[in-house]
């Protein structure tokens, strides 16, 4: 006999509340399996097409793993240096850049920058306000990231994680899936595949577009000589996930940078400009289309929400689950949606010669 509606709903309360007092609680003791966790399931289709290649899954998940340290040394080594240097020395060089500014538009528009003009004000105390704060910001960052993500944590823990949850992680999707309760379990299933959809989306989806851009932006920039070109061209590909977005700060930034390092040089302002035409006409008709498709629901306003809700609440573990939280209620709740509509309590009374309706039983 099935347990009644209401019994389930208290029974399923109860286990979402436990969720989330434990990710409350335990905080940073998880984080190192969250991370593990994520990056198992974003390389479990690398993982997979590699078996059907010939490999074993011990093999495949062996060559992943090397890829992965042979990659997090380059990055150490290389791109990581750089980019702290170039983030140090913007914020160093934002009050000459509103000088600059400062000196071009009371060059352009002298009755607004006159001594008393509140736009010339408000341009001296921001490049000032930038340059006292933002070291202070960046260290703040660097030392709660540190904190957080400790050495022992980053280099040991979360790569050993990561490499068992991936080694074992269809055995532990059909020991889940033995476990589901029977009468719920084709509904289950069903919502299982729409979240992994979702999820498959944007996260490995979305998150590859975002890196090829922010690899794409940062050595062009890089190559055509801008400075900060790294930093800006980083920035512009993580913010890719909210549409236009990470086009227009990343490209408003770089031909602002241009415009003052290359006054004069047209042709090399119209290339940093070409730059981001180039990456959203890609972005647009290639890389979204094949690696995002049509189906991943996760509304950008949604999962800002999402982002800063759980971010508030629980951290930086927070932010990590997140956006997987965020797709499990966006399934759940076009799910619930779908019941209404075929409930009688959204059609109303039926006529009395009419049978049952559709999801009325």
């Amino acid at each position: 006999m099935a347990l009644p509606a209401r019994e389930q709903a208290k029974y399923w309360g109860i286990a979402a509340a436990v969720f989330l007092a434990l990710l409350w609680a335990l905080g940073d003791v998880i984080l190192p399996f969250v991370l593990g966790g994520a990056i198992a399931y974003f390389l479990d289709p690398v993982a997979d097409r590699l078996e059907r290649a010939g490999l074993s899954r011990a093999a495949a998940t062996a060559l992943i793993t090397l890829l992965a340290v042979l990659l997090f040394v380059v990055a150490v080594l290389l791109v990581i240096p750089t980019l702290a240097r170039q983030t140090t020395a913007l914020i160093d060089t934002a009050p000459e850049l509103f000088q600059r500014l400062q000196a071009f538009l009371t060059e352009r528009f002298p009755d607004l920058m006159d001594e008393s003009s509140t736009l010339r004000a408000s341009l001296a105390d921001l490049g000032q306000t930038i340059r006292e704060r933002g070291g202070e910001l960046v260290n703040a960052v660097l030392g709660t990231f540190s904190s957080v993500l400790n050495v022992v944590v980053l280099i040991v823990i979360v790569p050993v994680v990561a490499f068992y949850l991936l080694l074992d992680w269809d055995r532990m999707v059909a020991r889940i899936d033995g476990l589901l309760p029977r009468e719920h379990a084709p509904t289950i299933r069903r919502l299982a595949r729409e979240i992994d959809e979702t999820l498959a989306g944007f996260v490995r989806g979305q998150g590859t577009v975002c890196l090829i851009l922010g690899t794409y932006y940062a050595v062009a920039l890089m190559l055509v000589g801008l400075n900060f070109g790294l930093v800006i061209g980083l920035v512009a590909g993580l913010l890719t996930f909210i549409p236009y977005v990470g086009a227009i700060i990343g490209g408003g930034l770089s031909i602002g940078l241009a415009l003052f390092q290359f006054w004069g040089e047209w042709w090399t302002i119209l290339i940093v400009a070409g730059i981001f035409q180039l990456g959203q006409i890609v972005e647009g008709n290639v890389l979204t289309p094949k690696l995002v498709g049509g189906s991943v629901g996760l509304h950008p306003v949604w999962l800002i929400f999402a982002l800063s809700a759980f971010g508030a609440l629980f951290g930086f573990v927070g932010l990590l689950v997140a956006v997987p939280v965020a797709a499990v209620l966006g399934v759940l709740t076009r799910f619930g949606l779908q019941q209404y509509t075929e409930s009688r309590l959204y059609r109303g009374p039926l006529p009395p010669d009419a049978g049952p309706g559709p999801g009325t039983e």
